[in-house]
């Protein structure tokens, strides 16, 4: 059994959580709160949030004990990109990407 939590269109490069993503993959559900809870990247707020989200999925919807639960999956992909100019020089114009994720949690019950 497993329970997910999914957030899409967050506003923060993939690139970005994909690194904290790595920090929490296949730890225990206290471990990996704690590890969002104390490292200081952009993306641990939102990634705190859905592991919330996905333990209270767990527990309410398939009545599985929080104590016995871990990180299995976690992945990232990338969103749309909101395409955004910014004049330069010379009437030049760069293009700035603002990039957005789709996040995954998976959590599941240890045997």
């Amino acid at each position: 059994m497993e329970a997910r939590a999914i957030l899409r269109y967050a506003r923060i490069s993939p690139r970005k959580v994909s690194i904290v993503m790595d920090l929490i993959r296949n730890k225990p559900l206290d471990e990996a709160l704690a590890i969002l809870q104390y490292t200081p990247k952009a993306a641990c707020e939102p990634l705190l949030k859905l592991v919330n989200s996905a333990a209270a999925n767990a527990e309410n919807n398939f009545q599985m004990d929080r104590n016995n639960l871990y990180v299995a999956e976690c992945y990232v992909c990338p969103g749309p990109t909101l395409k955004r100019i910014m004049p330069r020089d010379h009437g030049r114009a760069y293009r700035i990407l603002k990039r957005t994720s789709h996040m995954t949690v998976v959590l599941k019950e240890k045997e």
